[in-house]
């Protein structure tokens, strides 16, 4: 029914739709509105609606219910023509008139320039800048390794796929997936609304706002086998080496099968697409190795692990510590965690929220009610914070808070805190950071705040100093008794490509030039003396504030065929980056990062190295990525033209 236009619509399905958009949301229908009848009256009072609260949908926006039903009527009435045939008013909005709308939409001002980007990802059928193809041909016997089979290596592929060139996929998994196929612990799920941690060009019918990881695996895998990429791809393969030769001017990538066999792959191109968070860190705790009950890291949950009736200890209380905790406090006896700094958290009204039938229906039947959904939950979850986490200079509570919007949602989460702790008060010191809001990533309440305050629960603010058989020491001396040890601590996400032993053109190893913690690449994507070397979720390319990586993935890696494109055209054989333009670039990263609350002097966090400069994130807003990612200046490149 959705690719097909009947002139009459059935009447049990012209129900369907009514009943869908009466618990529509009206922001979206809105939108929705605009573009079917191109009537812009919609984007005017009475029907404006207000500002979101929190991260809430406001699927009323705010207005009066006879203002809704008005609203719900003539968009039920819209849709319905539309299903019969008529065509859409208003098919391809101009940005300007896309950011006038997704400002009323979501009822803030956005940039003037942002309805650019809204442009681009709501209009499919509008090439990248060069075409869907390469404008010159690929030459002979021209292939690309992909070193990761999870998110980023899938849509690699994908995309090499579609412009003719052959590739492989080196997975050192038995299937797609990456870190969500390996982090299967309890309760593990996005804190991005799944309809944003999606490809733009695979939309799914998602049975949850916030997806568990069950779900979230079967869509990546579902993707990988809809183009047929297994084909290409090595499982269970292992990368020991990457190594540039500069006689051949290509890849040689040494690698270790299921059968414990090496061989090596050439190839002229290679893709990291491993990730920020591929390594576990595990804390050196002395006496570790002594613990007589079972250690695991989140990210390497044993299926086997019981945790019915025992003493269990978390140490950390990051993400993964927040999600798994909340979903194991009732099975274990006792629970103690280790919690050495302390977290904001805000409140998540969507937490376990399936969607109804009657919306997956119209996200599903209603591509632009999908686009404009997907587009208010981008700007929410994305850069409509990015404003709120620069410093004012002339803020005065500078260790609390770093400007008045800051202080704002410190208030917030500090009485959502005391809420949720109820009669438990008396938990606030060890849980209320001294630090302003945002200087760690925000994490999302699942119950946390709740859990810790059982009465089966302890709160440890204190670092795990050492293990002595089933016994765990605090630092401050504490003793406790655990049958269960789970190391929630998070991965080795300052040190990218650490797992993997990369020599470029002047034969120095990847891991010294970047000092092991101290990774650099213009645009996250390209090193000087790595010629054909594409960094995908490389450094500064992580979003502290909010939001999903696919979208980061897609403009790499357009910014790669744009690339690889430049090259076919001057007959090159290798491209990469100037050094002073790699330089000047990180330079500007730096000097933005110092503006914003990460580099904040009472904070630590992951994103930050032991210098303390920050390498994992970006500081850079969504829409400015992209930019940077939709075109290129050719004097920015060494080319090594063939004679």
């Amino acid at each position: 029914m959705s690719d097909a236009i009947n002139t009459q619509l059935d009447l049990e399905l012209e129900k369907r739709f009514r009943k869908a958009i009466s618990i529509a949301n009206i922001p979206t229908l809105l939108m929705v509105l605009v573009q079917l009848t191109g009537d812009q009256s919609w984007l005017a009072a009475p029907y404006m609606p207000s500002r979101a609260r929190g991260l809430d949908d406001n699927d009323s926006g705010g207005l009066p219910e006879d203002i809704q039903r008005k609203v719900r009527t003539a968009a039920a009435d819209a849709v319905i023509e539309w299903k019969k045939g008529k065509p859409v008013s208003i098919s391809e909005p101009s940005a300007d008139l896309l950011t006038r709308m997704i400002s009323i939409s979501t009822g803030e001002t956005v940039p003037e320039n942002y309805g650019e980007i809204i442009e681009a990802e709501l209009l499919p059928s509008i090439p990248r800048k060069n075409g869907n193809t390469f404008s010159g041909q690929v030459p002979d016997d021209f292939n690309a390794i992909i070193i990761g089979g999870g998110v980023s290596g899938i849509c690699a592929g994908i995309k090499l796929q579609e412009h003719g060139i052959d590739f492989t996929i080196i997975e050192k998994n038995s299937g797609f997936g990456g870190t969500w196929k390996e982090n299967q612990y309890p309760a593990a799920g996005v804190d991005t609304p799944n309809h944003l941690y999606s490809f733009s060009f695979a939309p799914n019918d998602w049975t949850r706002y916030f997806a568990l990881r069950g779900e979230i695996v079967a869509y990546i895998e579902a993707v990988a086998m809809d183009y047929q990429l297994s084909k290409d791809t090595h499982f269970e393969t292992t990368v020991l080496q990457a190594k540039f030769d500069t006689a051949t001017k290509k890849w040689h990538v040494t690698i270790v099968g299921p059968d414990g066999q090496q061989q090596t792959l050439i190839g002229n191109v290679i893709l990291s697409a491993v990730g920020l968070l591929s390594v576990p860190f595990v804390p050196d705790i002395p006496g570790l190795d002594t613990f007589t009950g079972r250690v695991c890291h989140t990210a390497q949950w044993p299926s086997d692990l019981d945790l019915t009736d025992k003493k269990v200890a978390i140490v950390g209380n990051g993400a993964s510590a927040m999600q798994v905790a909340p979903a194991i406090v009732d099975k274990a006896k006792k629970l103690t965690i280790y919690a050495r700094s302390k977290q904001w958290a805000a409140p998540f009204p969507q937490f376990q929220k399936e969607v109804p039938e009657d919306i997956r229906f119209l996200l599903k039947e209603v591509p632009l009610y999908q686009a404009w959904y997907r587009q208010r939950l981008a700007w929410t979850f994305n850069d409509r914070l990015h404003g709120a986490l620069q410093r004012d200079p002339d803020w005065t509570d500078k260790k609390h808070s770093i400007n008045a919007t800051n202080n704002r949602h410190r208030d917030i989460f500090l009485n959502y805190i005391k809420t949720e702790l109820g009669d438990r008060q008396d938990l606030l010191e060890d849980l209320v950071p001294d630090y302003p809001p945002y200087g760690k990533r925000i994490l999302l309440d699942n119950g946390w705040y709740r859990t810790v305050a059982k009465p089966h629960v302890k709160l440890v603010p204190h670092r795990l100093k050492e293990v002595k058989g089933s016994t765990l020491v605090a630092d401050n001396g504490e003793t406790i008794d655990a049958d269960i040890l789970i190391m929630a601590t998070g991965f080795k996400s300052t040190e990218i490509l650490s797992s993997l032993d990369v020599l470029g053109s002047k034969g120095e190893h990847l891991k010294e030039v970047w000092d092991t913690d101290n990774p650099k690449a213009y645009m996250g994507t390209l090193v000087p003396d790595f010629p054909n070397m594409f960094v995908l979720l490389g450094p500064n390319t992580g979003l502290g504030h909010g939001g999903s990586i696919i979208p980061v993935v897609e403009r790499q890696i357009n910014y790669v065929l744009l690339l690889l494109e430049k090259m076919f055209e001057n007959h090159s054989s290798t491209i990469e980056v100037r050094r002073d333009v790699f330089e000047e670039y990180n330079q500007k990263v730096d000097s933005a990062h110092a503006k914003m609350i990460w580099t904040h002097k009472g904070t630590t966090n992951w994103y930050r190295n032991k210098r303390g400069r920050v390498v994992a994130i970006t500081p850079w807003r969504n829409d400015d990525f992209w930019r940077m990612t939709r075109e290129i200046d050719e004097s920015n490149y060494v080319f090594d033209v063939n004679t």
